[in-house]
């Protein structure tokens, strides 16, 4: 039975709307991203009297903490649907942003008790950072995406570079926005303000807007009206539904996966320790930071082009264009100077990130159907956000025991050529090609 809704009552195809929200659900994960994360850090450092050692470590742990438990955020979304989850997500996001703006008041409450005051500060930093980043980055983030994507199918490469343009540069310009508040408003004030703007506005709007499946409401991917019985043709099409457990032993799926983790280790790492990374190659702070606008702006035209081809194409040609990419980088990050190197790795990273969007969104449901696609993206995403953390703390490890970033750049080519080669293995049986 077919449910009544503002989504079949809609004079255009309301998936065009679900793109919409799916953005602006994603763009709300910001607080709970490292970009908007990165803003608060020094006042947290001045203000709880801890070292940027102690806060990175807090912040590690907590990342990883959160990393374990997105699957069972994945099997969550598949029982319960995207609007549940979102607006759940988004509610507790907000929470977890009042807790860390009130952090110096919990700090204080502790202080008169016999406990440690330096153990009890990074302990609640470390709650603190497992719920944002459980929230933000983890189930909001693949909640909007995974949304978006049972929206379309023919079209599933249009709608990821769409979303991945509009939060390119959304990302790109909240640490202004987020800075602005803090100006304005002081550090907690500027986190209270945002608690409030993703708690209560963002879980409305995920209430009014978000719809987990257009076959319920008598719809089909990529906006046709039709009984709910008949199927859509499409030119990739997978046989079956496959779960988790039957997704992991498959070839493909750890390609894919390792692939897209590798990247989130690699990105991050080398964001985190941009500065001194080219500073200490004879390149200046300036040069760090000016290689960002290049990049984004590579990225947005790969994600495009991405986008496009994906609909038509094999996606183990794009993850291979993708593992090439961060060659490139990898390259010019071991080598690095003026010159060449430098461009290598603005190409590469431009490369990389642009079909890193395509890829870490249309992927499963075209492999592995979407019936199961919550825990199986919500896999991948533990693996992403892992290496999101261990990243940083690999590059520093390998610095100080050798004086050079020349060995961060060796171990990350030797393990993404190895994915290089084994992705000429990729082959699907679970794919129909109409």
């Amino acid at each position: 039975m077919q449910k009544q809704s503002l989504a079949n009552k809609f004079p255009f195809f309301y998936g065009y709307i679900i793109i919409f929200a799916g953005t602006v659900g994603v763009l709300f994960s910001a607080p709970g991203q490292t970009i908007g994360i990165s803003v608060f850090t020094d006042y947290l450092i001045r203000d709880l009297g801890i070292s940027r050692n102690q806060l990175s470590f807090t912040y590690l742990i907590g990342t990883l903490a959160s990393s374990i438990f997105l699957t069972y955020a994945g099997k969550f979304y598949d029982k319960y649907g995207a609007k549940i989850t979102s607006v759940l997500a988004g509610l507790f996001l907000g929470i977890s942003l009042l807790y860390l703006a009130n952090l110096p008041q919990l700090v204080s409450i502790f202080s008169k008790t016999n406990i440690d005051i330096t153990f009890t500060t990074l302990i609640l930093l470390v709650i603190g950072f497992f719920f944002v980043r459980f929230f933000g980055q983890g189930t909001l983030t693949m909640s909007s995406k995974n949304m978006v994507m049972k929206w379309f199918e023919k079209k599933r490469g249009f709608a990821s570079a769409i979303m991945g343009i509009a939060i390119s540069f959304g990302f790109s310009y909240s640490p202004k926005i987020f800075d602005d508040l803090i100006n304005n408003y002081g550090w907690q004030g500027a986190w209270l303000f945002i608690a409030l703007l993703v708690g209560v506005f963002f879980t409305v709007f995920a209430l009014l807007t978000f719809r987990d499946d257009p076959v319920q409401f008598g719809l089909i991917p990529d906006g046709k009206e039709i009984e709910i019985s008949k199927i859509n043709k499409t030119k990739f099409r997978p046989i079956k539904d496959f779960n988790l457990s039957e997704a992991r032993k498959t070839y493909n799926f750890w390609i894919f996966n390792l692939t897209l983790a590798l990247q989130g280790l690699y990105v991050t790492a080398l964001t985190f320790n941009i500065v001194d990374i080219f500073t200490k190659a004879g390149l200046s702070r300036d040069d760090a930071i000016l290689i960002f606008l290049p990049v984004s702006i590579i990225a947005v035209v790969f994600q495009i082009g991405g986008g496009y081809l994906a609909d038509f194409i094999r996606l183990k040609h794009l993850l291979r264009l993708q593992l090439f990419g961060m060659l490139l980088s990898m390259v010019g990050l071991s080598f690095l100077s003026e010159g060449l190197p430098l461009y290598l790795i603005i190409l590469g990273n431009g490369i990389a990130g642009g079909l890193f969007g395509v890829l870490s969104t249309v992927s499963w449901p075209r492999f592995y159907g979407t019936k199961y696609l919550g825990e199986i993206s919500g896999f991948n995403m533990s693996w992403i956000v892992a290496g999101s953390a261990i990243g940083p703390y690999l590059f520093t490890f390998l610095f100080d025991i050798n004086q050079t970033y020349f060995y961060s750049g060796i171990v990350m080519l030797i393990i993404c050529s190895t994915l290089f080669f084994l992705s000429f293995k990729i082959k699907n049986k679970n794919i129909i090609e109409n």
